[in-house]
């Protein structure tokens, strides 16, 4: 694996790479629910894995714009490809969070080592001297056959309540359970990780709620600095806009045989399908570029994650018109356009993707900021003419 840090263009430039990669197996990685290995060394070689790791530990501290636009690459290959891109890179980022001995100990053998996060609270973690005993099972854990490290989320009793931790555990404390089946989204392999009463010692934990706002351990890197909040739209959506991508290619081959420039309804279903996917582009982008950012607004915070939501149900409704309008010849098994439809609905469904909860915050935000409207401004006047009509 590289070791040396990398810039956003090489980023992008390997994750074109690790795309063409990702193409050649998609069909497989569908049918196996999992990454073949091939592809999976294809997206760590990228950089995916160290975009996130702090520099000192020898990473990136990489941008979220960067991130967007190499994982989107990736999704014009593979959907689930570039979610595991976009999934361990997020994962890496929550190492920042744990002590600098966790953070030695999580990145001993370099940046590229692949963490995986199991982000929803489940199983135990009971305190005892040194640290904790932990047991569990935590579903939906993509990329987590071929991960190094894990950081599973557990209440973790403190104060007379329970409080959700991060805990890290190296490759040979988990097992994996063989019980991802979906519709869509299948080469994610996010099966459930298992945990077995191991131990897990107090150097390798940290609140949640550190990362939820940004307070990380040893690095001043806005990657690390930013409320979680900022960055999961953008790393959960640049799949989605892969994804789109990849339709409107496949559709235009797909339909340009039967149907040829001069027809005026393909024609048409292509220019909305293209311009609605370059419109939630500049959303996710826009999205981006906060995140980046050095700091953001009360109204940004929640701007960015109803944009970001927003963009993919558009993604989704882009992609639905496209199978419609393609016949029944591209539902057929391993044809990649039903692959890109089941796919880009089965990774809407993600909590941080739903614009319900996010534009309802949005939306509150704009109420509270709104103000009575006053008298009218007077128009103004330019230097040299008169007001008044002419």
């Amino acid at each position: 694996m590289p070791s040396r840090p990398r810039s956003g263009t090489d980023l992008v430039s390997a994750a074109r790479e690790a795309a063409v990669a990702a193409a050649r197996h998609a069909e497989r990685s569908d049918a196996e629910r999992v990454l073949p290995r091939a592809v999976a060394e294809a997206v760590v070689d990228a950089g995916f894995a160290r975009h996130f790791v702090p520099a000192h530990r020898g990473g990136d501290a990489g941008t979220t714009g960067d991130l967007l636009h190499a994982v989107s690459a990736v999704a014009e290959g593979c959907t689930s490809a570039a979610w595991c891109a976009s999934v361990i890179a997020g994962a890496a980022r929550m190492g920042a969070y744990l002590p600098e001995e966790g953070q030695h100990e999580l990145w001993s053998k370099g940046p590229d080592t692949v963490v995986v996060g199991a982000l929803i609270p489940h199983g135990g973690a009971t305190p005892v001297a040194g640290g904790w005993r932990v047991t569990g099972e935590w579903p939906f854990t993509s990329a987590v056959d071929f991960s190094d490290w894990a950081l599973v989320c557990a209440p973790v009793p403190q104060d007379g309540t329970r409080v959700p931790w991060f805990l890290a555990l190296p490759r040979h404390d988990y097992r994996v359970a063989d019980t991802w089946a979906p519709v869509g989204m299948r080469g994610t392999g996010s099966n459930t990780l298992v945990v077995d009463d191991v131990f897990v010692p107090a150097h390798r934990g940290f609140a949640r709620e550190d990362m939820l706002t940004g307070r990380s351990v040893g690095s001043g890197a806005r990657c690390h600095t930013a409320p979680l909040r900022l960055l999961s739209g953008p790393l959960f959506g640049a799949p989605a806009l892969g994804a789109a991508r990849a339709a409107l290619r496949t559709w235009a081959a797909h339909t340009a045989p039967g149907g040829g420039a001069e027809n005026p309804v393909p024609a048409g279903v292509l220019a909305r399908a293209t311009i609605a996917t370059d419109a939630a582009a500049l959303l996710l982008e826009r999205a981006a570029r906060v995140a980046d950012a050095p700091g953001a607004s009360p109204v940004e915070q929640v701007r960015g994650p109803a944009d970001c939501a927003y963009a993919v149900e558009q993604l989704v409704d882009t992609v639905e018109r496209l199978l419609r309008t393609a016949g029944s010849s591209a539902q057929q098994a391993g044809h990649p356009l039903q692959r890109v439809w089941r796919d880009i609905h089965g990774l809407a469904g993600h909590v941080a993707l739903r614009f319900d909860p996010a534009g309802a915050g949005y939306g509150a935000r704009l109420l509270a900021d709104a103000t009575p409207p006053g008298p009218r401004t007077p128009a103004t006047t330019i230097p040299g003419r008169a007001t008044g009509t002419s």
